[in-house]
């Protein structure tokens, strides 16, 4: 059976993160939460689906943020998604 690794980088995305957490929770095998300097409750949100959230600090790089998420991913294949 394969497994599958959910690799997001976020930021203030408090209004659409659970709704989007919600539809892939059951299908994945881990959540890797990658936050780039939110302000709102998005790490509260984030934090109902997984313990696995780490902070990287922005440098104006979607593909660096997005390497770095990918560098938590401990399953067979990785998920990306954008909230």
């Amino acid at each position: 059976m394969i497994t599958i690794s959910l690799c997001m980088i976020v930021k203030n995305e408090e209004e659409l993160l659970g709704r989007c957490l919600d539809t892939v929770k059951d299908i994945v095998d881990e959540i890797n939460i990658v936050d780039t300097g939110s302000t709102d409750r998005t790490k509260e949100i984030a934090r109902q689906y997984t313990d696995r959230i780490f902070d990287f600090e922005w440098i104006n790089n979607f593909a660096a943020a997005r390497n770095e998420s990918f560098k938590y991913a401990t399953k067979d294949y990785i998920l990306y998604l954008d909230a």
